[in-house]
């Protein structure tokens, strides 16, 4: 079994745990998040530590035990501190405005690109070229990032467009003549 699969979840004060069937919910000060357990899973809770092991031996399973480990540790996380992404916008006239539940950028383009923000998600600009996403749901907080970031990714021959924060661009030397 996975070394990442054999650690005990811990529950932080504060932290409403539940298990009905293969659903499992957390419900903290930051939200209430719900996954479904994989059938190859079980789940024991032992006061406020949460163990995950495989029913059977197959390889598959071990597999899927870390996997379903990581994501309700990470439905733990996210209902008690919540996750936070980092964005940043490079190139002349590039800006970011958040306006409610929308998210308006100027990228170059002929026209302004609008991207409505999903529930759960909320997104801010301390200024014009950075974009911060929170959110209580780590999948959701990486997927929106993924989705402003596809309307202009970076290129690599001067770096402009949208990039994480700490993102390195490898960057490409121009053709010469």
């Amino acid at each position: 079994m996975s070394r990442i699969a054999k650690k005990p979840i811990e529950l932080p004060k504060g932290v409403e745990f539940s298990v009905n069937g293969r659903e499992v919910s957390a419900k903290g000060p930051k939200g209430r998040l719900t996954v479904t357990l994989h059938d190859a899973v079980e789940l024991t809770q032992q006061e406020n530590l949460l163990t995950l092991a495989p029913k059977d031996d197959r390889q598959s399973s071990l597999a899927v035990t870390g996997t379903m480990r990581a994501v309700v540790n990470n439905i733990v996380e996210g209902v008690t501190n919540g996750f936070e992404k980092k964005m940043q916008l490079v190139g002349v006239g590039y800006r970011a405005q958040a306006q409610g539940r929308q998210l308006s950028l100027s990228l170059g383009l002929s026209h302004p690109v609008n991207y409505q923000v999903p529930e759960g998600i909320e997104v801010e600009t301390p200024a014009a070229t950075e974009i911060v996403v929170r959110g209580c749901d780590k999948q959701q907080v990486g997927q929106v990032c993924a989705e402003i970031r596809a309307y202009r990714p970076p290129e690599p021959y001067k770096g402009k467009g949208i990039k994480y924060a700490d993102e390195q661009i490898v960057r490409k030397e121009a053709k010469k003549k």
